[in-house]
């Protein structure tokens, strides 16, 4: 399969913290890929440096073969990168329909007027979130969530980033978002997952990267993945230490 997202010696310090440390992998177009591991280990300042929000000290981004490191954070968007963020972040006092089309404006060819607030009020129902009059301050935590996705997907991405989307659900939210997320590769969307929720991983993924104090230590199948001693050991310690 072809590469879309091909990361080589990815390096981030802050500075004597080094939050990726020479990190490499490749995500092929239609692929769900859990990048996984403990509080700290890097995760999100991998997606940050991704989506353009941190650049790399060191090391290569590529997308769709186009060098993405150095560019500002709407170019990678217009490029076709959307995330969500793992604290929620939604534009408080506009109505859902005006953060969905905040989106809309960010994509390489704009949609404005009546085609956005139609595409706006269709992206919001994908979600499962027909709320497009609401402000989005008003909504609960689960519905921001969904209001931040429909934003990203906006864009009309090709990858998206999905930081801990997953993360504080109940149970049967959480058996929503999962069909949501699969729903969306079925769509034809490539997806980098962040995510604590094993179940989750478990299933959506096709594979798991996983990620201990800014380094990858595995990387394979879901299930391999999760029973390498070396990531068991990064999530629960070493019992004979």
């Amino acid at each position: 399969m072809t590469a879309l997202l091909e990361v080589t010696a990815a390096r981030k310090a802050f500075g004597g913290l080094v939050a990726v440390d020479d990190l490499a992998f490749t995500v092929a177009r239609g692929e769900i890929v859990g990048l996984i591991g403990p509080n700290g280990s890097g995760k999100t300042t991998m997606l940050n440096l991704i989506s353009g929000a941190l650049r790399c000290d060191a090391g290569d981004i590529r997308f769709k073969g186009v060098a993405i490191g150095r560019l500002a954070t709407h170019r990678i968007a217009r490029l076709g990168i959307g995330r969500t963020f793992q604290l929620v972040r939604v534009l408080g006092t506009m109505t859902c329909r005006e953060n969905v089309m905040a989106g809309l404006a960010f994509r390489a060819t704009p949609v404005w007027g009546a085609a956005a607030r139609e595409q706006a009020d269709a992206l919001l129902a994908r979600v499962g979130l027909g709320k497009p009059h609401v402000a989005a301050e008003q909504l609960t935590y689960i519905d921001q969530k969904r209001l931040e996705l429909a934003r990203a997907l906006a864009l009309a991405p090709d990858l998206l980033l999905l930081d801990e989307w997953l993360a504080g659900l109940n149970p049967s939210e959480l058996l929503a978002g999962i069909a949501l997320v699969r729903s969306l590769r079925q769509d034809g969307l490539t997806i980098i997952l962040v995510e604590h929720v094993m179940d989750a991983i478990r299933s959506l993924c096709d594979r798991c990267i996983v990620m201990n104090a800014g380094r990858k230590i595995a990387e394979g199948p879901v299930a391999d993945v999760l029973a390498d001693p070396d990531v068991v050991r990064a999530y629960l310690g070493d019992a004979d230490a």
